[in-house]
């Protein structure tokens, strides 16, 4: 590589990390310092956002969405091998670095649940533009559906719990949202003007809304303490899950956006999501929650990277 395809390659780089990395990071950075200095929880403004603006989101893009069914079984299936093998890799890193069962089972948490949300979705529409807005959304739910499955049974084996709340995703209000919105997209009924707007401001306010509240959140954490296990488990989901990402997109036959909105969305940071459930389940919360933070501004490098690559 001579000088100038290295300056060409570094222009890319800042201005990837300038016109969309940095416009997410700032919001949560909004959070983080606001949160303390007004007194804002992050639980009153997560539920808002977790019964209102996500489902509305999802019914506002799934209604109108217009994808083949072949093409979306594709991306469903290669989702749920993704995700499979993500958690296998944290399984099996944890194995390795003879950690307890414990860990081991918290390494697969943060391996699995990525940010897909808060992150993956205004991510992607600032590098690709509304385009990208189905498949987002698409990888988005299927994500978060598997990962909860497989999250909620992984804490389950670790602290012998029972199973009862894997089930408890198909209560998920964005989930829910979906029903009604399959409905009128296949049966080619139009959705009413008043519902397809209210629906549509309420969908606008869900990425400010998370990205602001993944901030307080971060700043409600008492406890950081970053050490070998924390860069570990993070390496596996930034690096191990692009990378296995996209080893098995050839097999699926995804191109075009869907292949590059599945990939990315397989990079994103481990989500707050998987904190609650270790909460829930007495999983090493501080460990896991630590490492949600970390893995989030260790993020910052390895989003850029892949952002400008891909």
């Amino acid at each position: 590589m001579n000088f100038a395809d290295f300056s060409e390659n570094m222009v890319a780089l800042s201005l990837v990390f300038l016109n969309v990395v940095t416009p997410v990071f700032i919001l949560v950075a909004v959070g983080y310092f606001i949160g303390p200095l007004l007194k804002i929880q992050a639980r009153p403004l997560s539920k808002t956002a977790y019964f209102v603006f996500v489902p509305a989101f999802v019914f506002n893009i799934i209604s109108e969405a217009k994808i083949a069914a072949e093409l979306a079984m594709l991306m469903l299936g290669f989702t749920f091998v993704a995700q499979v093998a993500v958690a296998v890799l944290g399984f099996l890193v944890g194995k390795a670095l003879r950690q307890s069962k414990e860990i081991t089972a918290a390494f697969v948490l943060i391996a699995t649940f990525g940010n897909v949300g808060n992150f993956g979705l205004p991510l992607i529409e600032f590098r690709f533009g509304e385009i990208a807005r189905i498949p987002a959304t698409v990888y988005f739910l299927a994500t978060v559906f598997i990962s909860f499955v497989i999250c909620v049974g992984v804490a389950s084996w670790a602290r012998s719990g029972g199973m009862a709340a894997v089930f408890s995703v198909f209560k998920t209000p964005a989930i829910l949202a979906v029903v009604p919105a399959l409905i009128f997209n296949i049966s080619g009924i139009g959705v009413p003007i008043f519902i397809s707007r209210l629906s549509g401001l309420l969908g606008q306010a869900m990425i400010p809304v998370m990205l602001v509240t993944l901030g307080i959140q971060m700043a409600e954490i008492a406890k950081i303490k970053i050490d070998f296990n924390v860069f570990a488990a993070s390496t596996v989901r930034l690096i191990g899950g692009p990378v296995l990402a996209v080893i098995l997109v050839p097999l699926f036959g995804l191109q075009g956006i869907e292949r590059d909105t599945g990939i990315l969305q397989a990079a994103m940071p481990s989500a707050v999501l998987a904190s609650i459930i270790a909460l829930e389940y007495k999983l090493i919360p501080e460990f896991v929650t630590t490492t949600v933070l970390f893995s989030t501004l260790y993020s910052i490098v390895t989003l850029t990277v892949i952002l400008t690559l891909i």
